[in-house]
């Protein structure tokens, strides 16, 4: 460090150090104040502020809510349960593979979104009102082709509303709800039918040791490795996501 000082002892003769920029004017200036608005204009600023804030903390909830991420997510969990894995495929791998199928099979959604209601909106063709009424539609879409007109129809009872006369007609606060319950009822069914290839078999190899006196013998125990190499052997992964990608339509 000593042997530097000589050479920045040149430096500042020369003059280098004084067109270096210093600190305060590399910085904007910042200011924060808190008071009453002197228009409209910035109360409505702040308003929006707040509205963005709250959609970026609900954001997770809404991707739960408004996507396929509830039916992959459930067959999965079905999946490592029928299996008889605890803890394999763990929890983030199956978080983690559900959004990114989610991401997948909601790219048309988002797609059209894109196109139709974000790309105009930022080149200044349209309005706000109008690229969240393109993007609410895309949506619905999606949602109204998944959603069984039974549920739609409960919530529309216990919202005591006339019979909606077309599709337009139905509010998004109950579209969502009875999307949801579509989608646990579709998720619950496909979970049936994976658990049915492996009770038939932990019912098989329960039976055999019961037959040879071993009795005291966990059947999961034994069972376990032929569901693994029974699962491999008919690419379960391939059939299983295959199966819930094209039941999506």
């Amino acid at each position: 460090m000593m042997a530097y000082l000589p050479f920045l002892g040149r430096m500042n003769s020369v003059g280098w150090a004084k067109n270096v920029p210093s600190l305060g004017s590399l910085v904007p200036p910042l200011q924060i104040s808190l008071g009453a608005g002197n228009s409209p204009e910035q109360t409505a600023v702040v308003l929006k502020i707040i509205a963005l804030l709250t959609i970026l903390a609900l954001a997770p909830s809404i991707l739960i809510m408004m996507t396929s991420f509830v039916r992959i997510v459930i067959v999965l969990s079905f999946l490592r349960q029928a299996i008889g894995t605890q803890m394999l495929p763990p929890n983030q791998l199956v978080v983690a593979l559900s959004l990114f199928l989610t991401a997948f099979i909601m790219a048309p959604v988002w797609q059209t979104v894109h196109t139709q209601a974000l790309v105009p909106y930022l080149d200044g063709n349209m309005s706000q009102t109008e690229a969240l009424s393109i993007s609410e539609a895309a949506i619905r879409q999606f949602m109204f082709k998944q959603t069984r007109d039974k549920d739609l129809g409960l919530f529309v009872k216990l919202a005591k509303l006339e019979q909606p006369k077309k599709r337009l007609d139905v509010p998004t606060y109950l579209l969502i709800p009875a999307f949801m319950i579509s989608e646990l009822k579709t998720a619950f069914q496909i979970g049936f039918m994976i658990y049915i290839p492996f009770l038939v078999l932990d019912m098989v190899v329960a039976a055999v040791l019961m037959a040879m006196g071993m009795m005291m013998l966990p059947p999961v125990i034994i069972s376990l490795p032929f569901k693994l190499i029974l699962f491999v052997l008919v690419d379960g992964w391939q059939l299983i996501i295959g199966s819930l990608v094209r039941s999506f339509g």
